[in-house]
Parts: C-alpha cells; structure tokens; sequence
C-alpha cells in the first residue's frame, strides 16, 4: 500500500481478514470493469441476477462439489454480523428453542445478537450489548489440558444443570479477536457428535478463519466436520461487502420476508467473489498458503526462541498466527513501531496482548520476508528503548531470524 505522500506499506491486516487475496486483485478489477461498462444490475434486493446466477454456480462447482457438499445459501446482508444473526434466528425457529452454547473468549460481530454470543466483557454492560438466553462455556485449551468437552455434556446432560437444552452450538474452529486460539480436531469432533446426540444445531463462524485462511477453504475441513449451518463473510466478497449463510437443506425452514435486507442483492460483491473464487481451481495458489505458511511459522517461532526468556507462545494454522507476547502495553507499542517502519499489524486477544499475523493467501514471498523482517526490527526497537539493554535482547546475525529476508526500505 502507498500513501498519498509516497510512504509504502506491508499490510498483515488485510481488512480484518476480508482481503485475502490482496488489495484490488487484478482479476476483480478487470471483472468489474467490464461488469460496469456493459451496464450490469448493481442493485437487485432478492431478484435474481446473472451475477447472482454466476457466483452460485461457481461456488457450487468449485468450492461445494469437490468437497462433496449439500448446503442451500442465504444471502443475508453486507457484514459478518448479519449471517450470525440470521443463523442463529433460523436455528431457534427450526428447533423451537431459544437458548444459545457461545465459548469463551468467542467473537461473533457487533450487533445485539451477536455480542450475545461474544465473550469479552466489554461487550456484556448493561447499556451496551446482551446476553440474554446464552450459555458461556470453556473453549479448547481454556482449562489447560482439561477436556472441556466434559462440561459441555455434562451440562446438556443433567437436567439440573441450570442451562436450558440449547438450540444451538456456535462457535469458530480458530478464535480470531479472541487470540489466535486453536481448537483440535479431537475437540471440534466432540463437539459435534454431542449436537448430534442431543439435537442441537453447530453453527460455525468462518467468517474470519474461512476462505482458505487457515489453508483450506472452510477452517473446518481438517476435523471433518459437517455443520448444520456455516457463517461466511469478509473475503468471500473479493474485497467488496457480501455475507451469506450456507443452510442444510433440512434446516431452511424460512418463510418469505422471515430474515431480509436492502443490501443482500450486492451484485458487484457478486462479480467480485466470482473471480476470486476461481483461484481455487489454480493448484499453485492452494500449494502456495502452506509454504507461506511455513514461512510465517518457521519465522516467528525463531523470534519466540530468541526471546525465550519473555515466556511468550505462538498459535495458529495456515495464514493466521498469533504471538501472545503477554502483555497489551507492548503489544500496542509493537504495533506503532511497526506501522512508523511501514508495516500493518493488529492485535487481539482479552486485553490485545496477542499480536496477529494475517498477510494476503497470495503475498509474494519476498513481500513476505520483508514484512517479517520490519516486524522483527520494530520489536528489536521496542525492547531496546524500553531496557537499553542490546545484548540480551538483539538476535544473533547467524540466527534463521536474520538469514529470511532483508529490509525493505520504506520512503
């Protein structure tokens, strides 16, 4: 990214993760170019359109097909927020109960029903969100080795447990704002054989760890899942805002005007996800996420052992890692120090003392080393204006860190 004064700058933001193929695509914009110029409907509310038409095919033949998937797609607003809201409404109409399992340190979107199933307290005052008819329980890992797995069926279990039989569970395979954490496949599996066993409703939220974030299209293609209903948003839209809701067939028990909105008939959104969905029909660009994968991991956990005296810890899969560098002050300052040396970085986690490393699936790996390397300088700068003290805490020049990339140098 350049300024409009000439300084250039590394993006391991990405739009909160809705720019994962890279800012303006050549392929999106060429497509909505000639889109415009032979006067295509921008705006259709639920009409069908042959931008509509042409993304459903796409989307079915290339990403549901191979994947051997049965879903029906609700268009359901321009942001994340709308498809959560708009599943977890349909799950309570289709089950005929209104009570909701969230998890710890979850993060769902911003409006009411949302920050509902949102962990953050931030999110709980009185005047501000609600969490009315949800259930917290502990995530993977958020009890330490702890099967958390045993809670959640001992709570739908006994009927003096206190929790009303829930409608559904909703949760995200990776917790995104929450802090990078990673749920196993042995967990995610559990989950969702007690919803079967139960007759509850998995909603997962890829909104952020889907398309191809965590290396496969959907974040839960690795455990083997198959939810009852799948929150997309964010990248699916090629950059442009486009929210859907992916519903087994048995499930859509919506009546006409049930769940609506001016916006769902984003035609340009459409033309846009068509043509970032054709990257997944290119074997080079799925190969090419692991080995910038291994990159990011091989980078950062050279960073961690360096610094092993800080206590900090990597997470993550694919495109998307967290450094838990423990404390929210630092992080911050990381961040400000990176962004004066020409880099994009943000933060999460309960008090935003993890900071998150999502670059484009596709950026060029020297692009890649560069950033990394403006990252490793920034908190180097950090460190050293905060002890004075160089030799303890400035890696040696013969460690990986230092042999991945050079500088880039930012005007």
């Amino acid at each position: 990214m350049t300024t409009a004064e000439g300084c250039q700058f590394i993006d391991f933001f990405c739009g909160a993760g809705s720019l994962n193929y890279g800012h303006n695509p050549p392929v999106v914009k060429q497509a909505l170019l000639d889109y415009i110029s032979r006067d295509g409907i921008q705006h259709s509310l639920d009409m069908t359109t042959e931008a509509k038409a042409q993304f459903l095919e796409c989307f079915e033949q290339t990403i549901l097909q191979p994947r051997s998937m049965d879903y029906k797609i609700q268009f359901t607003g321009p942001t994340g927020t709308n498809a959560v809201e708009a599943a977890i409404k349909l799950a309570k109409q289709h089950r005929k109960r209104s009570h909701v399992v969230a998890f710890t340190n979850a993060y769902h979107g911003h409006s009411l029903g949302s920050l509902a199933v949102t962990g953050n307290q931030t999110y709980h005052s009185e005047y501000y969100g609600s969490h009315n008819n949800v259930s917290f329980l502990p995530y993977d890992g958020y009890l330490g080795d702890f099967d958390t797995t045993i809670l959640l069926e001992k709570m739908l279990t006994d009927r003096s447990s206190g929790m009303p039989l829930p409608a559904a569970v909703v949760l995200e395979t990776i917790q995104g704002e929450g802090g990078i954490h990673v749920a196993s496949d042995a967990w995610l599996q559990r989950v969702q054989t007690l919803c079967r066993e139960h007759n509850v409703l998995l909603i997962i939220d890829d909104i952020q760890v889907g398309n191809g974030r965590t290396g496969d299209f959907f974040s839960f293609e690795k455990a083997g899942l198959s939810p009852d209903l799948i929150c997309l948003s964010k990248s699916i839209g090629g950059g442009l805002p486009l929210s859907l809701v992916m519903i087994r067939p048995e499930c859509d028990i919506w009546q006409p005007g049930q769940h609506t909105g001016t916006f769902r008939g984003n035609n340009l959104a459409f033309v846009a996800a068509n043509a970032v969905l054709n990257h997944w029909n290119d074997a080079s660009f799925v190969d090419g996420i692991q080995v910038r994968s291994n990159t990011l991991q091989t980078y950062l956990a050279s960073i961690i052992s360096e610094y092993s005296d800080e206590n900090w810890d990597l997470r993550g899969r694919g495109m998307i890692w967290g450094l838990d560098i423990r404390r929210g002050d630092l992080a911050r300052m990381v961040i400000d120090t990176a962004f004066e040396n020409g880099l994009l970085l943000e933060s999460c986690g309960s008090d935003d003392e993890v900071l998150k490393f999502m670059p484009a699936l596709n950026i060029p790996e020297q692009q890649l080393r560069q950033g990394l390397q403006l990252f490793r300088q920034s908190l180097q700068t950090v460190f050293l204006e905060s002890s004075g003290t160089k030799s303890a805490l400035v890696p040696s020049t013969g460690s990986p860190i230092a042999s991945l990339g050079s500088s880039m140098v930012v005007s």
